[in-house]
């Protein structure tokens, strides 16, 4: 909360600007997803900059070089949303939970990216997703789904990755795309607003025909596995040592 102050105070007299931009990217008559993506990033890079949050990002190429496809992160808080928005040079949509889809801002952001809020609580509006993700990932959209269903609250530790949240991707036939949040944590949910570093490894795609003969579960401990090699080698003392001149910042 102390971060999301800070990121306001230093930036008070643009969020009208931006709040009504995000606003109307979403509203206009003749929507433009490359256009209203590239706006909602300009406001993400500025509040970013203003929270005194750096992000570093890695496996840029891994992106796939065609559109339809589900980046798989883990999910650690509010801001993982923020650091793909920052780093990610292609549009994408999120899926992300009801409750937290009624944020002033995070609202207009959902709208601005033809992004879907889902009620875990609810299986048939929960299956309704599922099918509308995969519909559109096969038109060519590309979209972020959290696996774990819930934050971590455990720093860099994972939750079980939940099954089902991969049956977007097996109806859509689509690559999946493990992504590694490492310290993305840290500006909200710590009090602190000192100067903080988040981490984004983007892994090497997994096409649908390596996972295709896969159960759900399988696919989900096959990508959190990715994932948490990812956190524990990028989070070496050894790695840091020699990467610490070479680091590409996004």
């Amino acid at each position: 909360m102390n971060r999301i102050i800070l990121m306001v105070v230093r930036l008070i007299f643009r969020v009208p600007y931006y709040v009504f931009g995000i606003w109307w990217s979403g509203k206009r008559k003749h929507y433009d997803e490359e256009k209203a993506y590239a706006f909602v990033k300009k406001v993400t890079k500025a509040a970013n900059r203003a929270g005194r949050v750096t992000i570093k990002s890695y496996g840029l190429e891994n992106i796939p070089a065609e559109n339809g496809f589900i980046f798989f992160p883990n999910h650690q808080g509010l801001f993982d949303v923020l650091v793909f928005l920052e780093s990610c040079p292609v549009p994408f949509a999120f899926v992300i939970k009801k409750e937290a889809s009624r944020i002033i801002l995070l609202k207009q952001v959902i709208s601005a990216l033809r992004s879907i809020a889902i009620d875990r609580e609810d299986i048939r509006q929960s299956l309704e997703v599922i099918n509308q993700v995969a519909e559109e990932v096969k038109k060519g959209r590309n979209f972020l789904i959290f696996a774990e269903g819930t934050r971590s609250r455990k720093g860099n530790a994972l939750l079980p990755f939940k099954g089902g949240t991969f049956k977007s991707a097996v109806k859509a036939r689509c690559p999946i795309v493990p992504c590694a949040l490492i310290d993305s944590f840290k500006p909200f949910d710590e009090k602190s607003i000192r100067p903080v570093t988040v981490k984004l490894i983007y892994l090497p795609p997994i096409p649908y025909e390596e996972y295709c003969s896969m159960k759900t579960p399988e696919i989900a401990d096959m990508v959190k596995n990715r994932i948490e090699a990812a956190i524990a080698e990028y989070t070496t003392g050894d790695w840091l040592k020699e990467n610490q001149e070479t680091e590409k910042l996004h």
